[in-house]
């Protein structure tokens, strides 16, 4: 990849970290990485863990932002989710979400939150 995809990656990350924040999400990871995938944001909504994909398309010629994250790339997500579980040692004993926010043309006012997108 790039560099500037990977600039346009991280400002969308900000840009969905920085709406979430607004209501009422905590950060607690950012692209949390293993050797299964990575999950752009980990964030407690309450009392539920989120792991939220971040998803920007600003080609209309391509598949909208949300429709890009197909059933591999959420098996990949869940599977990174379960590590990061087990890791912290919290299977089992926290509720979980899979959230996407969908980022179309660069803008937060042009994205769709999906809350509880997918999941197991």
């Amino acid at each position: 990849m790039n560099n500037d995809h990977l600039s346009k990656g991280q400002k969308a990350e900000d840009m969905a970290e920085s709406f979430l924040r607004t209501k009422g999400l905590v950060t607690l990871e950012k692209n949390f990485r293993c050797k299964l995938g990575e999950i752009d944001l980990i964030m407690r909504d309450q009392e539920a863990l989120v792991f939220v994909e971040v998803r920007l398309r600003t080609n209309p010629f391509f598949t909208n932002a949300a429709e890009s994250v197909d059933k591999q790339k959420r098996r990949k997500i869940m599977n990174t989710a379960s590590y990061y579980l087990q890791q912290k040692h919290l299977t089992d004993k926290v509720a979980c979400r899979f959230d996407v926010i969908a980022i179309q043309h660069n803008s937060i006012r042009d994205s769709n939150w999906i809350i509880n997108a997918f999941g197991v």
